[in-house]
C-alpha cells in the first residue's frame, strides 16, 4: 500500500504527458514559452483592459537592461538578480508586456495592498507567469493564432491559451494569504471580486486561479489553464511545477514593513475571548426560581396573617375569660389620642370652612357660575395657540437626552438619514423551476425569480421612474431625480444616477438586456446563456464589471454602484440566492428638514409612489404578493386611524355622559320622572369636567408647552373618573340627607358639602401632587401628560367647589318648585311631590354583599386571596415584555402590517449603524491614523478592528457586517502601486489631481507617494479632498465619491469636525432586540472611545458614539423600567402623606390606602403579562393615571371609615362600604366601564391594547381592591372610632346607624361570645334606647329622618 501514492502520481504524470502539446518543445531552465506582444486577442470581444497577448517564443530568456530592468525592480523585484552584479537579470517579457503587467497589478494592488503579503504573492504569481526566465519549465502553450494585426507574417504566432503548472501547496499558501482581505467600502472580502461565480464563501485556490485565467472575466487577455499538482506528482516532458515561497499573511515582508492586520488575516488576530453569554434564567433546581420565591413569599405572608389571627383571638378571649365589655373607653382616651384630637380638630376646621363656602355659593349661584365660566373660558382661550405633537421623537425622547443630542450632532454634520421607500414582491404558490446552466451547472430557481415576474417588476420600476407630481404649495412638478439619493452625482443627478436597489439592476434596469441570449460554450458543452446565467454570476460577484458568460454584461447597477444580493433578495437558504422567495426594491431618497421646500417635494413624490404601488398590488394580487412602504407611511397610517377612531371615542364619551345623566337622578313615580331627573345637573357636571380639561390644556398652551393625541385620549377619561366620582358623592349625599328644621336650602347644601368635601379634597390633592411629581419624568409625553392631568384635576376640584355647587343649588331650587328637568319653564303642582327613590345598589350592598364580605370566615379568605393575587402579580410583573413593536402602532387593516410581516420574514440584513467620531481627534498624525485604520501597521485595537472583532459575535454585538472605513480606503488610494492618486507633473495642470482614467503623459510617474508609507500631515490634508471627490472606476475602485464624500465633515481649513464609519446590524425583529442592539453598540463605542483618547493629541472630550435612525425610538426602553418604578413610587408617596395629614395623622388608614393602591398597580402590571400588553411609555402613562383612579376607589372609602362613629372596625367597614362603596361604584367604575368597553371596537391596535385592555384592567382591579379587599383590610388594621357613637353631627353625615352592622360588629369583635342570640337582643335594646333619646332631643325630627332613610334603602 505504501507504493500506491507513487503509482497514482506516475499514472497522472503519464496522462499529463500525453496531453502536452508540441508548441513548447523545450522545457528547460533559462528558456521562455512566449515573449513579446502580438496585439489583441481576436477571441475576446469585451476587454476592460487594453492588454495584448504574447508571441510564441520557446527561446532563451533575454537580459533585462535599462528601462526594462528599472521597471522590473518596481513591479517584480523577486526576479531581479541580487548579489553578484556580473550575473545579468534575464526575463521572458518585453517592456510592453511588463508595462501591461504593471497596470494589471495596479488594479489588484488597489484592492490587496492593505495586506502586503497578499499583494506581493498575487503580483509574484503574475510576474513568474509572464517574466520568469524559467518560464518554459512550468508553462506549456496549447493554442496559438495568427496575430490579427500581422496576418502575413507567418513566423509570429499569438499565444491564446496555455497550461501553467503549480505545486498545490504553493498556490494554497498564496491563496490563504489573500482569502481574508477585506474591502473597507463594502465590509466584504476582496476575494468576492476575484473568484467569479463562487464568491468568497466557496472560493478555493484552484477556483481563484481559474478565474484569473478566464478570458471571459474582462481582464485576462487569454485563457490560462492552471494545474495544481501534489508534491509527489510530475507532469513529465521535462515540466516542473512552479514552486517557491509564498509569504504568510502574518509575516512582514521586511523589517520596515508590517504583517497584515487581524481584519485581513486571521492568523494575525490575538485570541478573541467571546463575550459572556447572557445569564441563564434564574432557576431553583428544575423550577422557575422567581416563581418559587413568589410562592414562598405568599406562604410566608399567609403564615404571618394566620398566626396574627390566632394570636389576636387567643389574646382577646383566653380560656375561661369573658370578652371585654363593649362599653370600653373610646380610642381618643388611649395613647395617641392627642394626634387624633388634632386630626379631629383639623377635620372640623375643614368642615366649617366648606360649610360656610357652600352656603355662600348656594346663596349666589348665578354670580358664581358666571365667574367660574369666565375663568374656565379665559384659560381655554389659550387653545388657539395649542401645538399638537405627532412626531414620535418629540413625544418619547427628551430634547436633552443622549440620543437626541447625538442625532442632532449627526444631522448637523452629515444631514438627516435618507428616506427609504421599499417594495417586497413574492409569488406564493408559484412553483420553482430547475435550470441546467452550461457554465454553472444545475441550479434551482424559485417561483418569484422568473422572467415574467422580473419583466413585471421592471415595468413597475419604469412607471415609478416616470412619476411626475405637482407639489401643492410650491406648484413645482417633482420627478424622481429631484428627490433621489444619487451617490455618484449628487449635484446634478439624472434618473440613471438615482440609487435604486433591485434585482433588475443586475441588468441596469434594461428590458433588452434582460431578454438577451447568447451561445455559450464551456469545454465540450455548448448551449444558450440567458438572464439566469448572468444572475447566477452577479449574485456571487456583485462587484464585477463583466460576467464570464457569453452575454458579457456588467453586474453594476445603473447608478454605478454594486447591488448586494442580501439587499435585493430575501428568504433564501444559506447562500442559494437563486432560491430567494422575495424580490426587494429599495428607493433611497434625500431627507430634508420640515422647513425646506424640498421636504414637500419628497412627500408629494412618496404620496404618488404609494398610489402607484397600491394600484400595482391590486392589479397583480391574484399572482403576486406585493407589500410596500414609504417613509411617510407610518405617520400617514397613524393619522388615518386617529381620524377613523374619532367616532369611537365620541360614542365612548356619549355613553359616559348618558350614564351620568341618567344615574344621578332619584326616581320615585312616573309622574315626577322629569322633575326628579338630573340630566341638566349631569350635563353641568360634565361641562365642569370638560372645562377643567380645556382650561388646563389652554393654560399649558399659553405657557408654550405642546400637547399630544395621547393627552386628548387619556386625560378626559381620567378627569371624568375623578370628577364623576365627586359628583356622585356630592349629589347622592344631598339626596340622602334631610333638611333640618329651620334650615334653609343654602345652609343644607353647605352642611352636605362640609361632609363630603374633605374626602374630595383628600383625593384631589393626592392626585394633583402625584401627577406633579410624575411630571419629573424625562419623557416629554409623560411629563406633559402629568402636568395636564395635575392642572385638570386641580381645576376640576375648584370648578366643582364653585360652579357645580352653584348648579346643584339651582337644580334644588328647580326640583323644590316642581319644575321639569331640561325645560324649567313648565312644572307640576307643588303638592304632587313624592317620596325618595329606591336605589338598587345600596340595598344590595347593605343586605347581601357587606354581610357576606365581612363574615368571620370570608374575611380571612379574602385576605389570603388578595395576597395570592399580589404575589402572582409580582411574578407576572417580571414577565411583562418591555418595548413597543412597530406593528402595534398600525391599525389592523393597515397595509403596513403586511409589509412588517414580509420584512421580518425575508430581510437578510439590518439597518446601517454609524460609529460617529466627534471633533478633537487628529486623523492626520501617524498615531491618529493607526488608531482608526485596520490595514497593515494599524493599532491592534483600532476603531475599525474593534468593530470587526464585534461582528464575529453577532448574537452579542448585533452587528453583522464590519464598518466601512474611509481612512483605510484613503490609504489604499494613496498606494503608489495603484494609479489612483496621481499629480500632473508639468503643463497647465501641473500640481493638480490626475484622475485614474486619464492617459495624459504629464501623469506618468506622478504618484502622490513614491513609496508605500503613511502620508505626512501636509500630504494628508492635501490629498484627502481629492480622494473624497474621486469617482470610483475600473482603473481605481478606491475613489471616495459616493462611498465616503458624506462620511466626513470638515471646516474651511480642512479640519475634520466629525466622521462616521458605517456597519450593518443583523436583522432585528422585536423592540427588545432593537434595545439590546443599542445597548451593545454603546458599550462598543465606549470601549473605542477609551482606546482613542489614549492616542497622543486627542482632546479629553473626544468620543465615539453609535447612531442609527431607530435609536431615537428605542433609547427610552433602556431606562423606562427604572423611570417607571421611580415615577410610580413618587406618585404613591404623596398619596400616603396627604392621607396621613388630612386624616389627622392616621397612620393605619394611610398605610391601608398606600398598600391597596400598590396592590392595584402590582395586579394591573401582572395582568398585562396575561393579556399581551407590553410595558412602555404609553403603558406608563396609563399606570400613572391608574394611581389617580385607584385613589378614587380607595381614599373615599378610607376617609369614610376613618370618620365613622360605629364602635367596632367591622361595623365601621360595613358602614363605609355601604355608604361610600355605592357612590364609588356608581361614580368611578360605572363611569369608566361603558366608555372603556366601546374602545374595543377601535381600529388602532394601540387604542385596543393600551386604552381598552389596560384601562379595563385598571378599572376592574381598582373596583375589586376598593370594594372587596380594602373593607376587609380596614376591618383588621383600621383605627378605632374617633368619637362616641352618639355624636349626632358625624353619625348623621358618615354613617347609616344600621343596627345590623352594629350586631355584626359586636359579634365579630367578641368572636368567643357563645351566647350570640342574647348579644344581638341586648344590642337591639340598646340601639332602640339610643334612637328614642335622639328622637326626644331632636323633637322627633331625627326619627323622621331615619324613617325616610329606611324607605329609601
Amino acid at each position: 500500500m505504501a507504493g500506491a501514492p507513487v503509482l497514482a502520481g506516475a499514472v497522472l504524470g503519464a496522462l499529463l504527458a500525453l496531453a502536452a502539446a508540441t508548441l513548447t518543445p523545450i522545457h528547460r531552465a533559462g528558456f521562455c514559452a512566449f515573449y513579446g506582444d502580438c496585439g489583441r486577442n481576436p477571441e475576446v470581444n469585451v476587454s476592460l483592459l487594453p492588454s495584448g497577448v504574447p508571441c510564441l517564443d520557446n527561446a532563451p530568456a533575454r537580459v533585462a537592461t535599462g528601462p526594462l530592468l528599472s521597471l522590473l525592480r518596481t513591479v517584480c523585484p523577486e526576479l531581479v538578480t541580487s548579489g553578484d552584479d556580473n550575473v545579468p537579470t534575464r526575463v521572458c517579457c518585453s517592456l510592453k508586456q511588463l508595462s501591461d503587467l504593471q497596470l494589471s497589478v495596479a488594479l489588484s494592488g488597489a484592492v490587496l495592498a492593505r495586506c502586503p503579503a497578499c499583494a506581493r504573492n498575487f503580483a509574484n504569481i503574475y510576474c513568474r507567469n509572464i517574466c520568469s526566465p524559467d518560464q518554459s519549465l512550468f508553462t506549456n502553450v496549447t493554442r496559438v493564432l495568427k496575430p490579427p494585426a500581422d496576418p502575413l507574417n507567418s513566423t509570429r504566432l499569438a499565444v491564446v491559451e496555455y497550461q501553467c503548472y503549480y505545486r498545490r501547496h504553493f498556490a494554497d499558501a498564496a491563496f490563504d494569504s489573500c482569502r481574508a482581505v477585506r474591502l473597507p467600502a463594502t465590509g466584504g472580502y476582496a476575494i468576492d471580486t476575484m473568484c467569479g461565480r463562487y464568491g468568497a464563501r466557496l472560493c478555493t485556490a484552484q477556483r481563484w486561479l481559474d478565474f484569473q485565467g478566464d478570458k471571459n472575466n474582462g481582464l485576462a487577455p487569454l485563457q490560462i489553464d492552471f494545474r495544481l499538482l501534489p508534491n509527489d506528482t510530475q507532469p513529465g516532458q521535462g515540466l516542473e511545477p512552479l514552486d517557491g515561497r509564498a509569504w504568510r499573511c502574518d509575516e512582514a515582508l521586511s523589517a520596515e514593513q508590517q504583517p497584515c492586520s487581524c481584519q485581513d488575516c486571521d492568523a494575525s488576530c490575538p485570541p478573541l475571548v467571546p463575550p459572556p453569554n447572557p445569564p441563564p434564567p434564574f432557576r431553583l433546581g428544575a423550577a422557575d426560581g422567581v416563581l418559587v420565591l413568589c410562592g414562598l413569599l405568599f406562604g410566608l405572608l399567609a403564615l404571618v396573617f394566620v398566626a396574627a389571627l390566632l394570636w389576636r383571638r387567643c389574646r382577646r378571649s383566653p380560656k375561661g375569660v369573658a370578652p371585654p365589655p363593649p362599653s370600653s373607653p373610646p380610642s381618643s382616651s388611649r395613647p395617641g389620642g392627642c394626634s387624633r384630637r388634632l386630626g379631629d380638630g383639623g377635620h372640623r376646621l375643614l368642615a366649617s370652612a366648606f360649610r360656610r363656602w357652600g352656603t355662600l355659593v348656594a346663596g349666589h349661584p348665578v354670580a358664581v357660575l358666571l365667574v367660574a365660566a369666565a375663568a374656565a373660558g379665559g384659560l381655554s382661550a389659550g387653545l388657539v395657540s395649542l401645538r399638537l405633537t405627532t412626531d414620535p421623537v418629540e413625544l418619547w425622547s427628551a430634547p436633552g437626552s443622549r440620543v437626541r443630542q447625538e442625532k442632532a450632532f449627526h444631522d448637523r454634520h452629515f444631514g438627516p438619514f435618507f428616506r427609504t421607500n421599499q417594495i417586497i414582491v413574492t409569488a406564493p404558490g408559484r412553483p420553482g423551476t430547475g435550470y441546467e446552466s452550461v457554465v454553472f451547472g444545475a441550479k434551482n430557481f424559485s417561483g418569484v425569480l422568473s422572467a415574467e415576474v422580473l419583466r413585471t417588476l421592471l415595468e413597475l420600476q419604469e412607471e415609478l421612474a416616470a412619476i411626475k407630481v405637482r407639489a401643492p404649495t410650491s406648484g413645482k412638478e417633482v420627478t424622481l431625480k429631484d428627490v433621489c439619493y444619487a451617490p455618484l452625482n449628487p449635484h446634478q443627478p439624472t434618473l440613471a444616477d438615482c440609487c435604486v436597489n433591485s434585482v433588475t439592476q443586475y441588468f441596469q434596469n434594461n428590458a433588452t438586456r434582460l431578454a438577451m441570449t447568447a451561445t455559450q460554450t464551456d469545454g465540450k458543452k455548448t448551449g444558450t446563456a440567458d438572464w439566469r446565467d448572468h444572475l447566477i454570476y452577479c449574485v456571487n460577484s456583485p462587484l464585477s464589471f463583466k460576467d464570464i458568460t457569453a452575454l458579457e454584461l456588467s453586474c453594476m447597477a445603473q447608478y454605478g454602484g454594486p447591488v448586494f444580493p442580501y439587499i435585493a433578495l430575501g428568504g433564501y437558504p444559506g447562500s442559494e440566492y437563486t432560491q430567494a422567495e422575495a424580490l426587494i426594491v429599495t428607493y433611497s431618497l434625500n431627507n430634508f428638514p420640515p422647513g425646506d421646500p424640498r421636504h414637500e417635494w419628497v412627500l408629494s413624490w412618496e404620496s404618488r409612489f404609494l398610489q402607484l404601488v397600491g394600484d400595482f398590488q391590486r392589479a397583480h394580487g391574484p399572482n403576486l404578493s406585493v407589500t410596500f412602504m414609504a417613509e411617510r407611511s407610518l405617520e400617514d397610517e397613524i393619522n388615518r386611524t386617529t381620524g377613523e377612531d374619532i367616532p369611537v371615542f365620541a360614542v365612548s364619551y356619549l355613553l359616559v355622559f348618558l350614564y351620568i345623566a341618567l344615574a344621578l337622578g332619584e326616581y320615585s313615580t312616573l309622574r315626577r320622572l322629569l322633575v326628579d331627573s338630573k340630566v341638566t345637573l349631569a350635563l353641568g357636571g360634565i361641562a365642569v369636567v370638560l372645562g377643567a380639561v380645556l382650561a388646563s390644556m389652554g393654560l399649558l398652551a399659553l405657557l408654550g408647552l405642546p400637547s399630544s393625541l395621547i393627552i386628548l385620549e387619556v386625560v378626559p377619561f381620567l378627569v371624568l373618573a375623578v370628577g364623576a366620582d365627586n359628583i356622585f358623592i356630592f349629589v347622592q349625599e344631598y339626596q340622602q340627607s334631610q333638611r333640618e328644621p329651620g334650615e334653609r336650602r343654602e345652609q343644607h347644601i353647605g352642611r352636605v358639602l362640609a361632609r363630603v368635601a374633605p374626602s374630595m379634597l383628600l383625593c384631589s390633592l393626592s392626585e394633583v401632587v402625584c401627577f406633579l411629581l410624575g411630571a419629573l419624568s424625562s419623557m416629554p409625553a409623560v411629563r406633559t401628560f402629568a402636568l395636564t392631568a395635575a392642572l385638570a384635576i386641580a381645576f376640576d376640584f375648584l370648578l366643582q367647589m364653585s360652579g357645580f355647587v352653584a348648579l346643584l343649588a339651582l337644580d334644588a331650587r328647580r326640583q323644590e318648585a316642581a319644575r321639569l328637568d331640561l325645560c324649567c319653564c313648565w312644572g307640576l303642582e307643588k303638592g304632587g311631590a313624592g317620596g325618595g327613590g329606591t336605589g338598587l345598589l345600596r340595598p344590595l350592598l347593605r343586605r347581601y354583599y357587606t354581610p357576606l364580605l365581612l363574615h368571620r370566615w370570608a374575611r380571612p379568605a379574602v385576605v389570603l386571596l388578595f395576597l395570592f393575587l399580589a404575589c402572582a402579580g409580582l411574578y407576572l410583573t417580571l414577565q411583562v415584555p418591555v418595548g413597543l413593536d412597530q406593528e402595534l402602532a398600525m391599525p389592523k387593516d393597515s397595509y403596513m402590517l403586511q409589509y412588517f410581516a414580509a420584512l421580518n420574514q425575508y430581510l437578510a440584513v439590518g439597518v446601517p449603524t454609524y460609529f460617529v467620531t466627534t471633533g478633537g481627534y487628529d486623523f492626520s498624525s501617524p498615531a491618529g491614523t493607526d488608531g482608526i485604520c485596520s490595514s497593515a501597521g494599524c493599532h491592534p485595537r483600532s476603531l475599525t478592528t474593534t468593530i470587526q472583532y464585534a461582528t464575529r459575535f453577532p448574537n452579542a454585538s448585533y452587528l453583522a457586517i464590519p464598518a466601512t472605513s474611509w481612512l483605510d480606503d484613503f490609504l489604499d488610494w494613496l498606494n503608489p502601486t495603484a494609479r489612483c492618486c496621481r499629480v500632473h507633473r508639468y503643463g497647465n495642470l501641473s500640481g493638480t489631481f490626475c484622475p485614474s482614467t486619464s492617459n495624459d503623459l504629464s501623469c506618468i510617474g506622478g504618484q502622490c507617494l513614491n513609496v508605500t508609507r503613511r502620508p505626512t500631515v501636509e500630504e494628508f490634508e492635501r490629498f484627502l479632498p481629492w480622494f473624497l471627490h474621486d469617482r470610483p472606476t475600473l482603473q481605481c475602485a478606491k475613489g471616495g465619491l459616493g462611498a465616503y464624500d458624506t462620511a466626513l465633515s470638515m471646516d474651511a481649513n480642512g479640519t475634520i469636525l466629525a466622521s462616521r464609519f458605517m456597519a450593518y446590524q443583523r436583522p432585528l425583529r422585536t423592540s427588545q432586540e432593537y434595545t439590546a442592539a443599542l445597548r451593545a453598540a454603546r458599550a462598543l463605542a465606549e470601549e473605542i472611545t477609551a482606546t482613542l483618547r489614549s492616542v497622543p493629541g486627542t482632546h479629553p472630550d473626544f468620543r465615539v458614539f453609535p447612531y442609527t435612525v431607530t435609536y431615537v425610538y428605542y433609547e427610552q426602553y433602556l431606562t423606562v423600567v427604572a423611570e417607571g418604578v421611580f415615577t410610580l413610587a413618587l406618585c404613591l408617596v404623596p398619596t400616603f402623606l396627604v392621607s396621613f395629614l388630612l386624616l389627622g395623622m392616621d397612620l393605619r388608614s394611610s398605610a391601608a390606602t398606600l398598600l391597596t393602591i400598590a396592590m392595584i398597580l402590582l395586579d394591573t402590571v401582572g395582568a398585562m403579562a396575561l393579556w399581551d400588553i407590553p410595558y412602555n411609555a404609553v403603558a406608563l402613562i396609563n399606570l400613572v393615571a391608574a394611581v389617580g383612579i385607584s385613589v378614587e376607589f380607595v381614599s373615599h372609602l378610607t376617609c369614610a371609615f376613618a370618620h365613622s362613629t360605629q364602635p367596632g372596625r367591622v361595623a365601621r367597614a360595613a358602614e363605609a362600604t355601604v355608604n361610600m362603596g355605592s357612590k364609588v361604584v356608581a361614580g368611578v367604575a360605572m363611569t369608566n366601564l361603558p366608555g372603556v368597553v366601546v374602545l374595543a371596537f377601535a381600529k388602532a391596535q394601540l387604542i385596543q391594547i393600551f386604552f381598552f385592555r389596560l384601562n379595563l384592567i385598571i378599572t376592574l382591579a381598582g373596583l375589586a381592591h376598593g370594594l372587596v379587599f380594602l373593607p376587609v383590610l380596614l376591618s383588621y388594621m383600621g383605627p378605632g372610632p374617633r368619637a362616641p357613637a352618639g355624636d349626632a353631627e358625624r353619625g348623621a353625615g358618615l354613617g347609616l346607624g344600621n343596627p345590623a352592622f352594629q350586631d355584626g360588629d359586636k359579634d365579630k369583635d367578641g368572636d368567643k361570645d357563645k351566647d350570640k342570640d342574647g348579644a344581638r337582643a341586648k344590642a337591639k335594646d340598646k340601639d332602640g334606647a339610643k334612637a328614642k333619646a335622639k328622637a326626644k332631643d331632636k323633637d322627633g325630627a331625627k326619627a323622621k329622618d331615619e324613617d325616610t332613610e329606611k324607605a329609601r334603602d
